[in-house]
């Protein structure tokens, strides 16, 4: 487990500009520069764990945004 809250990421998401779309259940659609993916909103807790957040990172990097 991360320490990396989902609303932070959603919150850097979308100061990006990326469009967020919901889909069934916990699950979300992004969009950011061209490039899409789906990701599932942490549930019970709100911290997301390690592999999501190395999942975001690689999308973040094929969506061009660098730190």
């Amino acid at each position: 487990m991360s320490n990396i809250l989902w609303s932070d990421i959603e919150r850097l998401l979308i100061s990006n500009g990326a469009e967020i779309v919901e889909g069934r259940g916990s699950r979300i659609r992004i969009a950011l520069n061209g490039v899409r993916a789906v990701f599932h909103r942490p549930h019970p807790r709100k911290e997301t764990d390690k592999g999501s957040v190395i999942s975001m990172r690689r999308f973040l990097t094929e969506a061009g945004v660098e730190p």
